[in-house]
């Protein structure tokens, strides 16, 4: 029996798979758990049209990552931060992942979710850094953060 894989299955397919299975293990166990359904004609034509859809929303996003990445690596994007800071030349707060994530969307108007950020340790030191961030699972760039003393 064909069957539409609706989740991953291990060690017989992954979701969105159309393979041939025994017909009492996909109607006693695949169909019954909601692990895959039959394969019509019908459910053939929906799950391409999924799969079409998705590839749509994927290449948006990732055109919407290449668009961000052209704006951070343009030399005039910098993040201004202004700290205040102690007699050994650390700043008092330190610059967190959310902290750049919100003064990217105010000064920039760029929105980069805070957990794409790749940050070590919180930013202690005065300067400019390059923090780099994940955009997209193909796009990486870096944000390049001016921290001054108040």
């Amino acid at each position: 029996m064909k069957v539409i894989f609706l989740a991953d299955v291990k060690g017989k397919g992954k979701k969105g798979d159309i393979k041939e299975v025994p017909t009492g293990y996909a109607q006693n166990f695949l169909i019954k758990k909601k692990l895959a359904k039959e394969a019509t004609n019908q459910s053939i034509g929906e799950l391409k049209g999924k799969q079409k859809a998705e590839e749509k929303v994927q290449a948006e996003l990732l055109a919407e990552a290449k668009a961000v990445k052209d704006v951070l690596d343009n030399e005039k994007t910098r993040v201004q931060f202004q700290e205040k800071v102690g007699p050994d030349g650390r700043t008092f707060g330190s610059i967190t992942t959310k902290k750049i994530s919100e003064e990217l969307q105010k000064q920039f108007g760029l929105k980069v979710d805070k957990r794409h950020i790749i940050l070590d340790h919180p930013i202690r030191a005065i300067g400019l850094i390059e923090v780099p961030v994940k955009l997209h699972k193909e796009v990486t760039a870096d944000i390049k953060l001016v921290i001054t003393e108040a």
